[in-house]
């Protein structure tokens, strides 16, 4: 069975997202700890994260049907991250609570100039299994693209892959955290989204120039998957695919709060691709979205709407469309 696009389909771009959801506390800080260092935050709240969770409503805000597939504990911070999604729209049948674990917890600390140190303890993300992804087998046949990450287990990630067989499903990796793969993962995924430090990881090669990085992500390519969008931060992103390797600028921003920055992209990424745009097309629109949600403070409550995107787009001279 192949995956036709949304345009062609006549309805709103699916996708399934299928991984970690998690509370985060942000504390704000005027400068980030050393090792051994005590510090005196600013400032201290609550809201819902996690990978999968925050490219999943990336990808909602824009437009996109998206279904996620995780697990949270049976606690109250379970409930704020539910009510999260709920409120992007989000399909959460497959959001599962878990009685065994606690849910995921993110300790986000974000400086004065936007720059962030993130610790993560799993808790239910763990407790995701291959019976979760058994029960969304419906979810992920239907959709145009499914999403996943590593902040849950890699058995996930491969079940995950099996369903997708049979469909005719693409199925993308932001391989984050980073860690080594399955090297036969990379002939049966059709997209991986890395940064810098993850596609060093990945090839275990010295990424400190963009030459460097070009040659990574194209030995990725020559292994099998079929495409690599690397996130290189303020110096953009590198794709490569079957058309070739070229680079995308980024959007110049005073960074607010980077926390997100990635999720956001690869939210837009994913939405622009399985509404039927091209690749490159999609990259660019992911870059306005990322520079827009970095000019603001938190993760998730801050990825923007289509209407917000347009909007800075055409103040910033670049060219997108979201339809």
């Amino acid at each position: 069975m192949i995956n036709v696009s949304a345009l062609e389909r006549g309805r709103r771009a699916r996708i399934c997202v299928v991984g970690s959801a998690n509370a985060d506390m942000f504390l704000g800080c005027r400068t980030l700890p050393t090792a051994g260092q005590t510090i005196l935050a600013t400032s201290q709240r609550w809201e819902a994260g996690g990978k999968g969770a925050n490219q999943a409503v990336a990808a909602a805000r824009l437009g996109a049907d998206v279904a996620f597939v995780g697990c949270v504990g049976d606690d109250a911070l379970g409930v704020l991250v539910h009510d999260a999604l709920d409120r992007s729209r989000i399909d959460t049948r497959g959001l599962r609570r878990s009685e065994m674990a606690h849910t995921g917890v993110a300790a986000v600390l974000v400086d004065a100039q936007g720059q962030n140190l993130i610790v993560v303890q799993p808790g239910a993300n763990g407790d995701l299994s291959e019976a979760d992804v058994a029960n969304a087998a419906e979810t992920i046949a239907s959709a145009d693209l499914v999403l996943c990450q590593l902040e849950t287990s890699l058995s996930v990630v491969d079940a995950v892959l099996s369903e997708a067989r049979g469909s005719g499903a693409r199925v993308w990796l932001n391989p984050a955290p980073a860690q080594a793969l399955p090297p036969e993962w990379l002939s049966r995924l059709n997209l991986i989204v890395p940064n810098r430090g993850e596609l060093e990881c990945l090839t275990g090669s010295d990424l400190r120039s963009i030459t460097a990085v070009t040659r990574a992500a194209e030995t990725l390519h020559r292994q099998g998957t079929s495409s690599i969008v690397v996130t290189l931060g303020e110096e953009g992103s590198l794709i490569v695919d079957g058309s070739g390797t070229r680079r995308h600028a980024a959007v110049e921003v005073r960074a607010v709060d980077t926390t997100g920055a990635g999720d956001c992209f690869i939210g837009a990424l994913a939405f622009a691709v399985a509404s039927g745009k091209t690749l490159d097309a999609a990259v660019e629109l992911a870059h306005v979205c990322a520079a827009l949600k970095v000019t603001a403070t938190g993760a998730q409550v801050s990825m923007p709407t289509a209407q917000e995107v347009l909007a800075f787009a055409r103040a910033h001279g670049r060219d997108i469309e979201l339809d």
